[in-house]
């Protein structure tokens, strides 16, 4: 049996790092199975064409990502165990590469401005409370007033009991989760989903199931027939623009999951993390459905990254397990950030900067409708990606490092993929990760990519 070895072609600087990602990519596609044994050093140095000390730094970069292992006297081995899945966006931005992988809105100077007001203030005037307490009902009951003025503007009134202020919308979900889906019962979801799931089913011992979707989202019929067939417990949504395929589901989609779930008692988690930022979006299916659902918002995509907090709403029934989970899992919400958005939400702030976010993003898909106008791809006006599916014979993985290799970083479709279904090449790219002309350019290169002809590109090394 040939056993794979990486490509010298796709190699680009810093190539310790771009070797690695290639060996990484062949583990998790299965193209390296566990145990398989690494070329050697000095053997993988000559056909490749580079140093040793270069091959030493990509193996002790796998070794640090947990997907090798080094055996003295024995070699390098594919670690025998699951390998972690591997997020869609890049870990840290390399150099001059246009980074459109990572999900972000659009930040300026102001932005850091306004933080920096903000921290000023708090420096004068801190509760005691935020520094000096451990009990979150002595600090948090404020602050879930201000949320449910905040909710109102997402479309959902609610108690502030109901409320739990969490350290964005990845800690609400995960509690969410935890508290609707036991050990062993099954998620269903987009068949094209929320990245974080699937390892989050693995470390919380729950199943998911990825259902057939549309241009609204997840097919009602679809989860009818899952509830039937299986153990579903719960069905977690993204109707409002921030699903992979940027779906917004209307009213009536809306209501007939709100009625599959009725019939089948399930729970419903609803991430809504662009909130108010969304104009055309229904009412929140938790506003249909508050005896089941349990809604996630947040502000780092609609305000400043740095605002990492995050509301999560929950029925009367499970306003107790929520907490309990939280505490276990979290304690509380950053009490400093938690002050910070709501003093925001109090002034004005908040919603000042979901208009500017709104202007800024509008922009943006302006600049993509242009540059990709041969293109067709998914949006929403206010969905901070556009979804494209690549070309008919464009392979996934080739067509996202050929234009990492023009200096464009896109994040694959496969990395949202839930279902076994039959599957289209795709990639998502952000429009607020950068600045207006990096984003026309990266757009540019990614336009030329889709019109030339599938084939690798040569890299002198």
């Amino acid at each position: 049996m040939t056993i794979w070895r990486p490509d010298p072609a796709l190699i680009r600087r810093p190539a310790y790092l771009s070797l690695a990602d290639q060996i990484a990519r062949a583990i998790h596609e299965g193209r390296l199975e566990n145990g398989t044994q690494l070329a050697t050093h000095r053997q993988l140095a000559d056909e490749m064409n580079l140093s040793v000390q270069t091959i030493s730094r990509a193996y002790e970069e796998l070794i640090r990502r947990g997907l090798v292992s080094g055996e003295i006297g024995r070699g390098t081995f594919v670690q025998a165990r699951q390998p972690e899945p591997t997020p869609p966006y890049l870990p840290e931005r390399l150099g001059d590469l246009i980074d459109l992988s990572i999900l972000k809105p659009v930040c300026e100077p102001m932005h850091l401005d306004k933080m920096r007001a903000m921290l000023g203030q708090l420096a004068q005037d801190l509760p005691a409370s935020a520094a000096l307490s451990f009990r979150p009902n002595n600090i948090f009951p404020r602050h879930r007033l201000a949320a449910a003025e905040w909710l109102l503007g997402c479309g959902l009134e609610t108690s502030p009991l109901n409320i739990s202020v969490t350290n964005g919308a990845t800690a609400g979900m995960t509690v969410a989760l935890m508290t609707a889906a036991p050990q062993g019962t099954t998620v269903a979801t987009e068949a094209i989903g929320h990245h974080t799931l699937v390892p989050l089913a693995s470390y919380l011992g729950f199943h998911l199931e990825g259902l057939p979707i549309d241009r609204e989202g997840i097919l009602p019929q679809a989860l009818d027939d899952a509830c039937t067939r299986g153990n579903i417990r719960a069905v977690f949504v993204q109707p409002s623009a921030i699903s992979p395929t940027a779906t917004l589901m209307g009213a009536a989609r809306r209501a007939a999951l709100v009625e599959v779930a009725r019939k089948h008692d399930i729970a419903i988690i609803e991430n809504d993390i662009l909130g108010p930022l969304v104009t055309r979006s229904a009412p929140p299916i938790a506003a249909l459905a508050p005896e089941r659902t349990f809604y996630v918002t947040s502000f780092t995509k609609i305000t400043v990254p740095g605002l990492r907090i995050g509301y999560l709403v929950a029925p009367d029934r499970f306003v107790a397990a929520i907490a309990n989970r939280h505490l276990v899992s979290n304690w509380m919400a950053t009490p400093l950030v938690a002050e910070m958005a709501t003093r925001w939400v109090q002034d004005g702030t908040a919603a000042q900067l979901v208009e500017w976010q709104r202007t800024a993003i509008h922009q943006r898909h302006a600049i993509a409708s242009e540059v990709l106008a041969q293109t067709p791809f998914r949006s929403q006006p206010e969905s901070l990606h556009v979804w494209l599916d690549l070309p008919e014979g464009q392979a996934e993985e080739s067509f996202v490092a050929q234009a990492r290799l023009q200096g464009v970083a896109i994040a694959p479709g496969m990395s949202f993929r839930v279902s076994d279904a039959p599957w289209t090449p795709s990639v998502r790219i952000s429009l607020g990760s950068t600045s207006e002309t990096e984003l026309r350019t990266g757009l540019g290169i990614v336009a030329k990519l889709l019109m030339a002809d599938p084939e690798h590109l040569l890299l002198a090394i």
